[in-house]
């Protein structure tokens, strides 16, 4: 800010200074905004000039009923992958921080193999299931008898090689999503509720989790968005999420490209309400942390326009008392 003095108490003996706030000036701020905005007008102008992106079609399949299929089938898969990578992630994160070596060892290894190994490999394998075991059995190890035996090709149908191959990968990163929310809590808190003869569990589940929430969330979130697109991947084992169900109508009529702005479309729709659902857990968890919680969109969009509404304050109400 540059200040400008309009007075003096040498010349007018009065103590108070009139002073003219000016704000400094930020020409480039103004060139990269016209940068900024020419491109964005320019994206917009050539998305409903082209006639190539065939905004009918689009209109016309973006409610399909194939389409809407596939929507339905991409959130089935998402939800179960994470609440099965979130499950699992958690018994992964309190196995690997045990001082027993072998579970600590057996989670270390999960962790390297799942998160080592492509999803894409890891799908086709699940797939391929039967290739490696035809019959699965349960029963005594090693001498036998089996008391269950199952054809792996009627269990192991692409759905379920679907669920295992995106839920045991997002496991492996959960598991150490939360294990990094556990270390970030102090350990002066674990010894307090020891103290008072809190049991291992009602530890974790009352004192730790709740604080390691704030620091858990916007990774998990991340990973909750990645896995929603990431199970486009399943389209290459026929399963009919949204990307096969695209797939489908455009390998029938050739307009690939409209069929691909459908696809486009619907994910971009989802993450967004999945972003809006991540900044109010976020906010639910940050209440012990914060004293004043961040505004929500609804919240930002009112101070906005009351900033807009309001009155600018004259020059005498800016002064300063003397």
């Amino acid at each position: 800010m540059s200040i400008k003095e309009t007075g003096s108490t040498e010349m007018s003996g009065d103590p108070t200074i009139d002073l003219a706030i000016r704000p400094a000036r930020h020409p480039w701020r103004w060139v990269a905004v016209a940068f900024v905005a020419l491109l964005a007008a320019m994206t917009v102008h050539t998305f409903f000039t082209n006639p190539r992106f065939e905004w009918s079609v689009v209109g016309q399949y973006f409610t399909s009923d194939t389409i809407l299929l596939g929507v339905r089938r991409t959130l089935e898969l998402t939800a179960i992958a994470m609440v099965m990578g979130v499950v699992l992630g958690v018994m992964l994160a309190v196995m690997r921080l045990s001082p027993n070596p072998v579970l600590s060892g057996s989670s270390w290894l999960f962790v390297w193999f799942f998160r080592g190994s492509p999803l894409l490999v890891q799908l086709l394998l699940w797939y391929n299931l039967s290739a490696l075991f035809p019959n699965i059995s349960l029963g005594i190890p090693f001498f036998g008898p089996d008391f269950v035996q199952l054809d792996a090709n009627a269990l192991i149908t692409p759905y379920i090689a679907a669920i295992l191959g995106l839920g045991l990968n997002e496991a492996a990163y959960s598991a150490e999503i939360i294990r990094a929310g556990i270390i970030s809590i102090d350990h002066g808190q674990t010894e307090a509720a020891q103290s008072i003869g809190m049991s291992r569990w009602r530890l974790l589940r009352r004192v730790v989790l709740p604080q390691a929430m704030r620091v858990i969330i916007p990774p998990l979130g991340n990973d909750t968005i990645n896995m929603l697109k990431m199970s486009a991947l399943v389209s290459i084992i026929a399963v009919p999420e949204l990307l096969f169900a695209a797939q489908t109508i455009y390998t029938r009529t050739f307009e690939t490209i409209p069929l691909l702005m459908v696809a486009v479309i619907w994910y971009l729709i989802i993450v967004s309400v999945l972003s809006v659902i991540q900044y109010y857990i976020e906010r639910h968890y940050a209440r012990g942390s914060s004293r004043n919680l961040p505004a929500t969109p609804w919240q930002s969009i009112g101070s906005f326009l009351g900033l807009l509404r309001a009155r600018p304050l004259a020059a005498s109400e800016k002064r300063r008392p003397s």
